[in-house]
Parts: structure tokens; sequence; C-alpha cells
């Protein structure tokens, strides 16, 4: 078997880059994008797990302005266009954050857990500070987000962060902003499990709101997460939104692993006989034209065989997220709710007489007899 440097767990595209490490080609998902640029935000929702981060620190070494990216796009697809590499590479300022680690067991520990990824965001282009194309009182506002020990910053400030960094940001370029929100949706089912969900929906509302809705300092959006937060329309009246999801996407290929990626990755780790055994065991995914595999699940067990050459395929994904809202969900004990995820575990429709059954499955919920 062929050694390859599996970067598994690696979510940094210049360190997987620099450091030789295998990287499954995704950077298409740059010409896709830029075909409709003018479509201002973004949304790509896709199970964890799925190369989401991955995708997002790339797009940020491609695009950001303070990088010199030329080299680590070496020999990639995108490297072929070279007009979006004239117009696009290194060319505008770019603002990447993620809400992963936003959490806690109250709302105060939790918004100030927001407050310290917003001052490591601000200290990451604290050059704005001292730039004499921003101008006084955003400075000020500026020095309170960034001051983790004596900064006072208002729930206000917190909740026009990002439209006041994307604001300054375009002052000192001279550029509109190209913003990469990562994992929006983890503060939101946080707090929905630890019960303060409106408090935190209205911090995140409002910064959403405030960068994204008729934001002149915005050039296009990008935003990841797993989950599509609709039903209080966190982002109404955004103009020119489009949500990618697995049945609705154009972005299919670039999310998980195609057939052709895995047929390669095998060939490439001289493991072609595991051909079958992979596609039987992670091959659980069709999104648009595209049977996809999870690739978490498919890297973990070529990196096993690398050390152990008999090693049997496991289900590495099953123990990397929190499935509290899922609980959550089976917790109400909504006929609705119990309903729809029958309908997802046994094709419901497709069932004989499908009332019948959900009448006497009702039954025997009311008698006791089962329980949801």
């Amino acid at each position: 078997m062929k050694r390859l440097n599996i970067p598994v767990g690696v979510s940094n595209f210049e360190e997987i880059r620099k450091t030789g490490s295998y990287y499954v080609d995704k950077t298409g998902l740059i010409e896709e994008l830029l075909k409709t640029f003018s479509t201002q935000v973004t949304l790509v929702t896709r199970p964890r797990r799925f190369g989401k981060t991955l995708g997002m620190s790339m797009l940020a070494s491609f695009f950001d302005a303070r990088k010199d990216s030329s080299e680590l796009f070496e020999g990639l697809k995108i490297a072929e266009n070279n007009k979006i590499c004239r117009e696009w590479m290194n060319q505008y300022p770019v603002i990447f954050l993620s809400l992963k680690d936003v959490d806690g067991l109250s709302f105060e520990s939790a918004k100030d857990m927001l407050r310290m990824q917003i001052a490591a965001l601000y200290n990451e282009h604290f050059y704005l500070k001292q730039s004499e194309r921003v101008n006084e009182n955003e400075r000020e506002i500026f020095g309170q987000l960034a001051n983790v020990v004596q900064g006072r910053p208002t729930d206000a400030m917190l909740k026009m962060s990002l439209s006041v960094l994307m604001r300054m940001m375009e002052m000192h370029y001279g550029k509109k902003v190209i913003l990469l929100l990562d994992e929006y949706d983890v503060p939101l089912a946080k707090a929905s499990s630890h019960k303060y969900y409106d408090e935190m929906l209205e911090i995140i509302r409002a910064m959403m709101s405030t960068a994204l809705k008729d934001n002149t300092s915005l050039q296009f959006a990008v935003i990841t997460g797993c989950l599509r937060v609709s039903k209080e329309s966190i982002f109404t009246g955004t103009n020119n939104f489009v949500s990618d999801t697995i049945s609705d996407t154009r972005l299919n290929e670039y999310f998980g692993f195609t057939q052709k990626e895995v047929d390669q990755i095998l060939t490439d780790a001289k493991r072609e006989d595991q051909l079958a055994t992979v596609k039987a065991w992670y091959d659980g995914y069709h999104f648009g034209e595209f049977d996809i595999y999870c690739p978490w699940d498919v890297m973990n067990y070529v990196s096993r065989l690398q050390t152990d050459p008999s090693a049997r395929p496991a289900g590495y994904w099953k123990n990397t997220s929190d499935n509290a809202i899922i609980r959550s969900f089976i917790d109400m004990k909504s006929d609705t709710i119990t309903r729809k995820i029958f309908i997802m575990l046994f094709w419901w429709e497709s069932l004989p007489e499908p009332d019948i059954w959900w009448s006497q499955i009702g039954n025997m919920v009311k008698s006791g007899v089962m329980w949801w």
C-alpha cells in the first residue's frame, strides 16, 4: 500500500498544502460561486464532517488580499483559469469567521464566547485601528470590540460588529468585502439545547441582518452550517439570497467525495481492492446527480488501512457530533414531528394504506403500548 499523508481532522487549507498532505481538489467551488457572484448571499447546508470548514478556508486563502496564495493553488483546477486568478486571487478584503465555539450553559456565558470570537476577529485585522482611512468614531468602537480585558462592548456593538468591520475594511482597501461565515447555526442549536434560544436569536439575527441586508460594503457572502434556521427568518430581507441544500443544490460535488474522487483516493493508496467495501459502508448520500461519500469516514478508513492493512471499516462519523437537537424534536411528542420522522425512517408514503398504519400507531401510543 502506498503511504499517503492523510490530514484527518485538519480543516486549514494552507496547512494541508504547505505540509504536502493529501488534498482532494475542490477548487472548482471558486469558479462555480463566481458564475453567479452577483448573488450576494449563498447559504450552504450540509451534514457534519463533509468538508465545509476546509472549503471555507480554501476560499479565504484564494480571495484574501493580505496573502499571496499562488503557490498554494499551483497544480489545482482553479489555477487553469487564468482570468479568474488574475481578477480574483488575493484581490479582495476577506472576513472569515467561525461560530463553532459559541456555546455555554447560560446566555451570558455563550455571549461572552461570542464576544471572544469577535475580539479575535478584530485583532486579526488590528491594522484598521491605525488606518488613516477609517474615521475616528469607528476606531473607538473597534477598540471596545477588540479589547478582551478592558473593552466593554454593548449588545448593540456586538450586533453591529460584522457590519462595522466590513465598513472599515472597505474604507481601508477601497474595495468591497467578501464575508465567509462558517457554522452560523451552532450558537442557535446550542441555545436551543440550553433554553436561551430567544436571547441568542436576537443577537445572531441582528448580526446577520446588519451584515447582509442592504450592506453596501458587501461583495458577496458564503455561509455554511448543518441546519437551515428558517422559522424566525434570520435572513429576512436579504437581497439575492440563495439556499444550497442537499435537495436543491448546484454545489453538490464540492462537499463530500464523489465516486470518481473515492476511486482516485483508493488508486493513489494502492488499495483498489477496497472499492466495494468502501462503497458498501460509506456511499450513503445522494446530492443532486451525485452519489456522495462521507469524507470523514473515507479518510479515516484509508488512514487506518495504512497502519493496519487488514483493518475492517467502522462508523467513524457517528460519534463526531451532538445530537441534542434531534432529541429535542423527539421530546416534543408532537404527532406532526413523529409522523415526519417515521416518513424519513420508513419511506412512509410508499407503504400501502399509510393513513391506516398511522392510525394504528397512534392508538398504540395513546394506549401506552408504544412511546415516542
